[in-house]
């Protein structure tokens, strides 16, 4: 199963449910002429024609693999609406620094979206990261999502990119 299929397969969530996506991937540039939304490798967005990258930047989404820097996003950030963090293993977290500094950092307030390998127990906390939206294939956490499951844990210790609600911060970060 190639790339394109197994994105195919998953379904779109956010913290209002599931939603359809309007976003499509493309793999070269060429496809640009034309109308919809696209996903773009970050290697394939920075090989555009400058010209042609501004003019179609309103409906252009980036994603970004784990050993590839954000920095090279910046100058895109405030017009840029979707951002994608690849999720290429279970195990490989660096996408969740890089969201925390989209956020927190970078000030930004477009959609960032986890792709890949997003299981049930790393939601809460890629939410918490600033994450947005998440294609989701695993079928335990497709079922526990439609169940309106998400799990995750009630105190924190730590601040995080998205404000908590008041009440999860464990007592030792309320105490002044």
């Amino acid at each position: 199963m190639n790339a394109s299929e197994t994105v195919a397969m998953a379904r779109l969530w956010t913290e209002n449910g599931f939603r359809d996506d309007d976003w499509k991937r493309a793999e070269e540039a060429d496809v640009l002429p034309g109308e919809g939304k696209l996903i773009l490798a970050l290697e394939a967005f920075l090989a555009l024609d400058e010209a042609a990258r501004e003019e179609a930047l309103p409906r252009l989404g980036v994603e970004v693999l784990p050993g590839e820097t954000v920095d090279l996003l910046l100058p895109f950030l405030d017009r840029l609406p979707l951002v994608a963090l690849a999720f290429p293993a279970f195990n490989d977290g660096r996408s969740y620094s890089k969201a925390e500094l989209l956020r927190s950092r970078h000030g930004y307030r477009g959609e960032l979206r986890a792709t890949g390998d997003v299981l049930i127990d790393q939601i809460p906390h890629m939410l918490r990261c600033g994450f947005s939206s998440f294609e989701v294939m695993n079928q335990t956490a497709l079922a526990r999502l439609e169940a309106g499951q998400r799990g995750g844990i009630p105190l924190y210790y730590q601040p995080t990119a998205t404000a908590s609600r008041p009440g999860k911060y464990a007592w030792r970060r309320l105490a002044g």
